[in-house]
């Protein structure tokens, strides 16, 4: 199992922490990931991260599709590939309506069909076999569409790409993990028991049997998120996550239509999230992550002194060893909580 970790996206001001990044580069993690949401954006602080560090890869944790075409994604994945002799990850995904109809003015679509056809596109790019053409439901290379010219024609890019540069998705369904497992060569989850393979296993199975094309579960690398606090009041680091979960079960989507309430359920946390999203849509925030059970935090998370989070990592190093989780990409606030996680995974 690999060691990634995420920094995230920036608040007011842009702020990336290269000394944690140069810290997890020292330990040997594998992995540095940014990510975007409605201000700085996922692209700049990757180079930024790239050109700064010698072996640490680094990549996006997520570029929102609807944001970039995906002839654009592609030439930025070959270029920041190149630069940096093949350290670029490229990471992407569909985003939720509210950010993509509300921020980029752009019609949320079908996202699963989306990714299919985006990354179809990306690897016809980077492959060079023939022009680029595509017909697609969100996507038509060259455009014949309302307000053409009709002068498009097909091209091939000028750039010699890597044809190997891989692509990863953000998922928060069943369906979402299949197709990540047809066609990428991994995916992202906001976060995972690593004991509950079996939430996610016949998805990744039934994706890989349609992609037919040789690879096996070992070659799919399904990469959790794993926020992280340690500390010796482990009551206050619980604290920290449980807001954090509260937003994601609670407030992120719908009543009708939540991804991370419904993945909690699933989880068998399901009157937990039943009452979670209920304080938290009658703007009772701080009682919904009281809500949060104590259990699921530790099943989720790193929590608390040093001694807690090495029994918590035993649980997924074996998981690693099962070869149920490919990466782990831990969230941390210090050079401290990244050592600790490396000493007792790597």
């Amino acid at each position: 199992m690999k060691l990634g970790m995420v920094f995230g996206y920036s608040g007011a001001h842009v702020k990336i922490p290269m000394d944690l990044i140069k810290a997890a580069e020292a330990l040997g993690y594998d992995s540095a990931w940014s990510a975007e949401a409605w201000g700085s954006d996922a692209v700049t602080p990757v180079a930024w991260v790239l050109a700064q560090t010698t072996k640490i890869r680094a990549g996006t944790a997520i570029m929102q599709m609807a944001a970039r075409t995906p002839s654009m994604t592609a030439m930025t994945a070959m270029t920041l590939d190149q630069l940096s002799g093949g350290r670029f990850l490229l990471g992407i995904g569909p985003s939720g309506p509210q950010v993509i109809e509300g921020w980029y003015g752009q019609p949320y679509g079908k996202p699963l069909l989306r990714t299919r056809e985006y990354i179809s596109i990306m690897r016809k790019i980077f492959k060079r076999e023939a022009p680029l053409t595509h017909e697609g439901e969100h996507y038509q290379i060259p455009y014949k569409g309302p307000g053409s010219m009709g002068l498009g024609k097909p091209l091939k890019s000028i750039l010699h790409g890597n044809p190997d540069i891989p692509i990863y998705t953000g998922v928060a369904t069943q369906k979402g993990v299949e197709l990540a497992a047809e066609i990428a060569n991994g995916c992202f989850m906001i976060w995972a028991n690593p004991d509950r393979a079996d939430v996610f296993a016949p998805a990744i199975d039934a994706g890989i049997a349609k992609a037919n094309d040789g690879r096996t579960r070992a070659d799919f690398d399904f990469a959790p998120f794993v926020r992280m606090a340690m500390g010796p009041d482990i009551a206050k680091c619980r604290e920290q996550m449980k807001h954090h979960l509260a937003l994601y079960i609670g407030g992120m989507g719908a009543r009708e239509k939540n991804f991370y309430n419904d993945y909690t359920k699933r989880l068998g946390y399901e009157a937990a999230a039943v009452e979670i999203q209920d304080l938290y849509l009658a703007g009772k925030k701080d009682e919904a992550a009281a809500a949060v059970p104590d259990a699921y935090v530790d099943e989720v998370c790193l929590v608390g002194p040093e001694a807690h989070i090495k029994e918590q990592l035993a649980r997924w190093k074996a998981a690693g060893a099962r070869g149920e989780v490919g990466t782990m990409v831990i969230s941390a606030n210090s050079a401290d909580e990244l050592r600790v996680v490396a000493e007792n995974i790597l």
